[in-house]
């Protein structure tokens, strides 16, 4: 009964972490992290994401404008490139390595999976706060330019855009199915070992004894 409820641990963890990956994936590469509508053309509204710009037109087709250089554009989004990319990367290789520590896969030891699903779990971790932290940056930073009162009111403010939430989301899915993951190790760990309690019986069931302490009766 332990085993199967590890089990649904280990699957719930597989689902969070696979759509936590998925969704922090997506947002990497969408051009939907701010959005700007422009009051003297409401037409028309902006969108820029890490690696681009993007005009979309109510009759038109969408126009996007990829940045020139990496080393022109603003230190926070530099350094939100490097760490989404550094994230998917983590989520990756922990959604591989948490595959391996799979009670369903029958291969490898008990103590072999335990270390997997720690490895696993601590990968997941640090993914989903490494995809936190450039999403959390670029939104104080927006939140700070949209009430700032130096600012002329006429001027049009940037927004939150939905790859923002993606990412939100998708990182609280990463911690999440790591730390699901984590409990599946300790409910693991209290476990004891099925086969190592089977041979301590039989070895104490069929072992030799001595006569005296078989027929302790016979001993005068």
């Amino acid at each position: 009964m332990a085993m199967i409820h590890r089990l649904k641990v280990q699957y719930g963890a597989m689902f969070f972490a696979l759509l936590g990956c998925v969704l922090t994936c997506v947002s990497t590469f969408v051009p939907l992290w701010k959005n700007l509508n422009l009051d003297l053309n409401e037409m028309e509204i902006w969108n820029m994401g890490l690696w681009q710009t993007c005009v979309v037109q109510d009759e038109g087709p969408m126009e996007c404008k990829d940045f020139d250089s990496f080393l022109a554009l603003p230190f926070p989004l530099r350094m939100s490139r490097i760490l989404m990319l550094l994230s998917n990367g983590l989520g990756i290789i922990a959604l591989i390595v948490s595959v391996i520590c799979l009670d369903c896969l029958k291969f490898g030891e008990l103590h072999a999976k335990k270390k997997f699903a720690l490895c696993g779990g601590t990968l997941l971790w640090a993914s989903g706060i490494t995809a936190l932290v450039p999403v959390s940056w670029i939104a104080y930073d927006t939140v700070q330019e949209f009430w700032d009162e130096t600012i002329p009111e006429i001027v049009p403010r940037w927004e939150f855009g939905e790859a923002m939430f993606m990412c939100w989301f998708g990182s609280f899915f990463l911690v999440f199915g790591g730390s699901l993951l984590l409990c599946s190790m300790l409910c693991a760990a209290e476990q004891p070992n099925v086969r190592s309690l089977v041979k301590n019986i039989h070895r104490q069931l069929y072992q030799p004894t001595s006569l005296s302490s078989r027929c302790p009766d016979l001993i005068v």
